[in-house]
């Protein structure tokens, strides 16, 4: 969607902005751009940051809105060869020129589900990680968990191993629109998931919830919003359902011609809205168009914080997206392909893209409008670039149109802008790249 869109229906195809040029343009002819940039030692500076993303692919079900590479109903056999593979891919890439001896500033396992493994499986990948690497200094380690996988012991486990941070999937409280959107879990799992992880402690304790899951309703939405605020977690992220093209519910509408059961974009909107303004009022502070948080000063993410500003983040497991020395890559996205390219010795890299300067200049831009503010003068200090000089046709346009305000060097958005921020975003493009599909 562009700003200059009439339309409001939930349509195939809609997007969310993770990354710059768009993922359509990588290829695998550039893989040699990110072997060789593994290969180069860092020049180690104050700012040389790493940070270390782990994709786990199971799944108890495949959600029909979901759009990610994962597997399901997997067995302890499939799990350990994977695990194998992914330990094989670690120690592979530990020996590269460009990551031996660096500190991880973070760390992210993701998915999928990396709670669907057991607590056995998660103790062995730690040991055997650890002969590789390590994030005994990591400012942060987040866990992805469905709250349907989790136990007390397995919520033990994860303290043991060294995670700081977890992101609870909580999507919904209704059980009827859990069920419908193909969620594995049920709401009596998310409490109990809850106090488990409560009694056990973490730094930081982050849920999920979705605004416009098919069933959605006023009222129902208003008691999700409450229940969460009751939760008290530290981070509540909220994301506005979309139809990436391989989903369940894009494979619908596409080949049967179903139309969107997904609520409109205004509807979305105003239920993140009224989110956002019920969570002010009972202390949290909004973080980004999607994230709110109870203390800004110690509730940081510091995997976003870094990826967005354009860190070196190594990716390992089927499918997962990096960034290394300037090169943007993602792993092969088949997990037979992935395992059999580990297993005879050579990483896994499916495409990649060496960005130019000015793109990079623009991915950070572009992430960071997501915050909801940004100041030219970092972007000055950093690109030597004057952004409202440069970007001067997007930002008045989007200033008339009341999606953000410029107070002298900083352009912050306005809740309208914040609340359709990536519709905002491709005006901010290099122009040949403002149509092309993003993923």
């Amino acid at each position: 969607m562009t700003t200059t869109d009439v339309t409001t229906a939930t349509e195939v195809g809609s997007y969310f902005i993770s990354n710059y040029p768009p993922f359509s343009l990588w290829t695998e002819q550039n893989v040699p751009e990110i072997l060789k940039a593994f290969d180069r030692p860092v020049q180690q500076t104050s700012d040389t940051i790493a940070g270390l993303y782990i994709h786990i692919p199971f799944c108890r079900k495949r959600c029909k809105f979901c759009y990610f590479r994962v597997y399901t109903n997997q067995n302890a056999a499939a799990i350990e060869e994977y695990v194998q593979a992914l330990i094989r891919e670690i120690e592979l890439i530990s020996h590269k020129r460009g990551v031996q001896g660096r500190e991880f500033e973070f760390v992210y396992f993701g998915g999928g589900t990396p709670s669907y493994l057991s607590s056995k499986q998660l103790r062995s990948l730690r040991e055997r990680m650890s002969e590789h690497v390590t994030w005994e200094k990591a400012k942060e380690v987040t866990f992805e968990c469905e709250p349907g996988t989790l136990s007390l012991d397995k919520v033990q486990t994860l303290k043991d191993i060294g995670i700081t941070r977890i992101s609870l999937g909580v999507e919904n409280f209704n059980d009827s629109i859990l069920e419908q959107n193909g969620r594995a879990h049920l709401s009596p799992e998310v409490m109990k998931a809850y106090d488990w992880i409560q009694s056990v402690g973490f730094p930081q304790v982050n849920i999920d919830l979705i605004a416009g899951m098919v069933g959605e309703t006023d009222a129902n939405w208003r008691q999700c919003i409450d229940k969460a605020i009751a939760m008290q977690p530290d981070n509540i992220t909220i994301y506005q359902m979309e139809l990436p093209f391989n989903t369940v519910y894009s494979k619908e509408m596409s080949e049967k011609g179903v139309e969107s059961l997904v609520a409109d974009w205004p509807t979305k909107r105003r239920w993140v809205s009224e989110a956002m303004d019920q969570m002010l009022a009972n202390g949290y502070h909004i973080s980004s168009g999607n994230e709110l948080v109870r203390n800004p000063e110690s509730d940081q993410f510091v995997y976003r914080d870094n990826v967005w500003r354009g860190c070196d983040l190594i990716a390992t497991g089927v499918s997962s997206f990096g960034h290394f020395q300037g090169v943007h890559y993602q792993n092969l996205d088949r997990i037979e392909d992935y395992i059999s390219t580990v297993t005879t010795g050579d990483l896994p890299v499916n495409r990649a893209l060496r960005p130019s300067d000015h793109q990079m200049l623009i991915r950070e831009l572009v992430l960071l409008m997501k915050e909801g503010h940004i100041s030219g003068n970092a972007f000055h200090e950093k690109y030597g670039v004057d952004i409202l000089t440069q970007f001067a046709d997007a930002f008045s346009n989007q200033q008339s149109a009341g999606y953000l305000t410029v107070d002298g060097d900083n352009v912050k958005l306005t809740r309208k802008g914040l609340l359709q921020v990536d519709s905002l975003l491709p005006e901010y493009f290099e122009e040949e790249h403002r149509a092309v599909r993003y993923t």
